[in-house]
């Protein structure tokens, strides 16, 4: 996967931390979400459509954060406000990570990654990507978990945008979702003992 020179990103690197889930274990994990070669191949398609919008699909997404300060307390400096160096770092991989979500092989060089952006929520990493002394030192699982919802009830609308039919549109958001569900699910792990993962 060619991917453009982004600071602090490292898919399939030596500097991504390993996941403790097996093979076996991620397995099972993408058979619960219901996570198949169709939605991989709808996927691809979603990437194909997403490719020129991405801007646009992040102005979406950094204005619902911007319009809740207990979202936006996440990217603040260690005083307390949004540092727009912190947020231009995190916008260019959150480009990246919309093109990863598409283009995934669901590979341990992937899972491992999804380990190390948990890391990153977490206070085991959370500002250190960017050098930022924030002052949220993690962010709250709660919101990591219903992140969910916005992330994938606003992609819909760009994935229709393309002339695709309504049962393909369907299809790509309906993968999209099981995606997301699926790295979710990786990001809570650093959240929790290994005994309850």
């Amino acid at each position: 996967m060619n991917t453009p020179a982004i600071p602090g990103y490292t898919l399939g690197t030596s500097n991504v931390a390993r996941s403790p889930l097996s093979d076996e274990e991620f397995a099972l994990l993408k058979q619960t979400v219901l996570l198949g070669e169709d939605d991989v191949r709808y996927l691809r398609l979603a990437g194909e459509v997403l490719d020129d919008q991405i801007e646009a699909v992040l102005d979406v997404w950094y204005g619902f954060v911007g319009s809740h300060p207990h979202l936006v307390y996440y990217f603040s400096g260690a005083d307390g406000k949004p540092n727009m160096d912190y947020l231009g770092g995190v916008r260019r991989r959150f480009g990246q990570w919309i093109r990863d979500t598409c283009a995934a092989n669901y590979d341990r060089a992937w899972l491992d990654y999804q380990y190390e952006i948990g890391l990153r929520h977490t206070s085991a990493k959370k500002g250190k990507t960017d050098g930022i002394a924030s002052a949220a030192q993690s962010i709250n699982l709660r919101y990591l978990i219903a992140f969910i919802v916005p992330i994938t009830a606003t992609i819909k609308p760009f994935l229709a945008k393309k002339g695709h039919s309504a049962a393909e549109v369907e299809a790509m958001h309906t993968a999209w979702f099981k995606s997301i569900t699926l790295q979710i699910t990786l990001w809570s792990e650093p959240y929790v003992a290994p005994s309850t993962f």
